[in-house]
């Protein structure tokens, strides 16, 4: 048995889940946050038997879109802000990254 770890940005995680609970697999949500962009984000845990776990790293590859978005950058801290001009940046966003870790025992109470 393998525990599948996906963190995924909040925009995907409800297609994420529909398509996860289509194919049947059952998961746990866990709010979470961090990253460059300081975004919200979900982490979903995945119990699947190792024959699956291919086939729900598919089925979140098809579900977590790459896409561009502009940022502002943050002001920097403890210097002159008057000199500092924002300029938008375009940066990539949103996927999943996934962590397969294996399970040694499971206990459903």
């Amino acid at each position: 048995m393998k525990l599948i770890l996906a963190v995924v940005q909040d925009k995907d995680v409800n297609r994420l889940q529909d398509a996860l609970t289509e194919k049947e697999f059952k998961t746990t949500k866990l709010a979470s946050s961090g990253g460059f962009l300081k975004e919200g984000n979900t982490t979903l845990m995945i119990g699947v038997e190792d024959d699956y776990v291919d086939a729900a790293l598919e089925v979140i590859r098809d579900n977590c879109s790459k896409r561009e978005q502009m940022v502002a950058p943050i002001s920097p801290m403890g210097g002159n802000a008057d000199s500092y001009i924002p300029k938008p940046v375009k940066v990539e966003v949103g996927g999943a990254t996934v962590f397969v870790l294996p399970v040694d025992a499971f206990h459903h109470f």
